[in-house]
């Protein structure tokens, strides 16, 4: 008898999915909820920074909203079940002062290296388009919510080139750091100066 033919069973004729396989799928649903909430936390870190210093009057930079679609009306509670109607843009674009566009992706891991394939190709093409016309274009990166970093598009676009692989360690990332003082991460501190050294009109 072939245990491959009896529903619920795999080949060894244990329960389809055994507890070791059970677990493991629920470890990995765990894991990746915990990133998700890291993730959002990291925004919401940059979203209290970038206020900051729209009150100083350095800069105006909000979160890009998700272009969605409502696909029912909303219930009782106000939540409706909606889809997205357009690739996912970076997630912050304002304007310095001066007038110089910005614009950045946000990504969180709690790994000791940062791939380059965290970004999506729509993202890749709008960051190097506004990277092209003159805007400040870069990748905040947060490592287990401790160490931030700012890595310039040409410095992420150029991976490969630059370090033979298409990942960042942490001893990449570390002249790119930002630092967090006070609750706020100092992410658009020298975006002006370092794009005047590149030749750049600031």
């Amino acid at each position: 008898m072939s245990w491959d033919t009896v529903p619920g069973r795999n080949s060894e004729g244990y329960p389809d999915p055994t507890a070791s396989t059970a677990l493991a799928r629920v470890q990995h649903s765990q894991k990746g909820l915990q990133s998700k909430r890291a993730g959002e936390h990291f925004e919401n870190m940059i979203t209290a920074s970038l206020n900051w210093y729209c009150d100083k009057g350095v800069a105006f930079v909000e979160k890009t909203p998700e272009p969605m679609k409502p696909l029912r009306k909303p219930d009782r509670q106000g939540r409706f079940l909606a889809c997205y109607t357009k690739a996912g843009q970076p997630d912050f674009k304002g304007t310095l002062t001066g007038g110089r566009a910005v614009v950045f992706e946000a990504k969180h891991t709690d790994s000791d290296k940062i791939d380059q394939s965290r970004l999506t190709p729509e993202q890749v093409e709008s960051l190097t388009l506004h990277h092209k016309l003159g805007a400040a274009a870069f990748i905040m990166v947060s490592v287990g919510l401790e160490n931030f970093y700012r890595v310039p598009w040409e410095v992420w676009r150029d991976m490969k080139q630059i370090y033979g692989r298409k990942h960042m360690k942490l001893e990449d990332l570390e002249p790119y750091r930002v630092q967090y003082i006070a609750g706020i991460l100092k992410l658009l501190e020298g975006v002006e100066i370092d794009y005047t050294e590149e030749g750049g009109t600031p």
